[in-house]
């Protein structure tokens, strides 16, 4: 099996040097070239060595992925591995590797930024999720280094991609309206998070538009976690309202254990509609109504606009890229009229 430089240009039938100019992603070969090389090194078993590569290039081709939250939530919340599918599948295709971090709240935050980010180790970072108040976002910013938000940031030099929380919300609640529900609740995701304000935002819209009163008595915050859903509506129990938007179907699945402890159906006694659309919500009883976001193609998307910055020249001033998906109601069975 060829281990070498010569081995594999012998293969592509191209010139030693052409073969270092596909590894180290030069921009001047031709695609169909590009191609038989990569074909022959795949043939060959060649492995290139990446720091000579990256001694080359600057470029390690290696991005990290960061999710400020506990490791457990990884785990409990599908719309992490979701979300890592997208970007997994993207920085394969472009030969790029992905080194996943989660760094949950701690004191030793900025010794683990520095062991991730200090060494130059990392091409540039998508960062996913983080609370307003992370301060990873500002060190990422201050160091100049290449990153992406999944998920709206208020600071204009900060690209992200996200989907447009307030319209899914929005359409979530005029769902329940046009149903005829009037005293419609809500369970909100985390407020130092832009998506958890945004969706309660469209709350607020819809009700406003069609002169229903906001009440807060009708408002729980959440957490985006089962537990916190299942908490939030055995507060919200006592104030009667006939539907309820939730603001992840993970606190849905939470709500609606509340409500079967406390004899309630769903739909009959009370009305279920969330968002994002995970795997479980159309496999529970009753099959939740909800908003669905892309959430894959935002994983994969982001990965796309990390790349054009990190291969892009010193010299150049991106713009920076805000890019909002919209979203899709879907409905299933845990909607109906009072």
């Amino acid at each position: 099996m060829a281990s070498t430089l010569e081995e594999v240009a012998r293969l592509a039938g191209v010139s030693r040097s052409t073969v270092s100019r596909v590894i180290n992603n030069h921009p001047h070969v031709r695609s169909e070239t590009r191609e038989r090389v990569w074909q022959a090194i795949r043939e060959s078993g060649y492995q290139p060595h990446a720091v000579a590569r990256s001694l080359v290039t600057n470029r390690t081709q290696i991005i990290g992925m960061v999710i400020p939250e506990a490791v457990t939530t990884l785990f409990t919340d599908p719309f992490f591995p979701i979300l890592l599918r997208g970007t997994t599948n993207a920085c394969n295709a472009h030969r790029y590797q992905l080194m996943l971090s989660l760094f949950a709240a701690s004191a030793d935050q900025q010794e683990r930024y520095q062991n991730l980010l200090g060494n130059g180790y990392l091409d540039g970072v998508i960062v996913a999720s983080a609370s307003l108040d992370d301060p990873l976002v500002s060190h990422l910013l201050r160091d100049r280094v290449p990153f992406v938000s999944v998920g709206r940031h208020p600071d204009r030099r900060v690209h992200f991609v996200d989907v447009d929380n307030v319209s899914g919300a929005r359409m979530a609640v005029e769902h329940l309206i046009g149903l005829g529900h009037r005293r419609i609740a809500t369970i909100t995701g985390r407020l130092d998070t832009t998506h958890g304000q945004d969706r309660l935002e469209g709350y607020r819209q819809a009700m406003q538009a069609h002169g229903i009163p906001v009440e807060e008595g009708l408002i729980a915050e959440g957490d985006f976690t089962e537990s916190s859903g299942m908490a939030g509506m055995q507060r919200l129990l006592p104030a009667s309202p006939s539907a309820v938007f939730v603001a992840s179907d993970m606190m849905a699945i939470g709500a609606l254990k509340a409500l079967r402890q406390a004899g309630r159906q769903v739909p009959q006694d009370i009305a279920l509609i969330s968002f994002d659309d995970i795997p479980v919500a159309s496999a529970i009883e009753p099959a939740l109504t909800t908003v669905r976001q892309p959430i894959e193609r935002m994983g994969s998307m982001a990965v796309e606009v990390l790349l054009s910055l990190v291969e892009s020249s010193p010299e150049e001033e991106a713009p920076v890229h805000r890019i909002v998906l919209p979203t899709e109601l879907v409905i299933r069975n845990s909607c109906g009229s009072p």
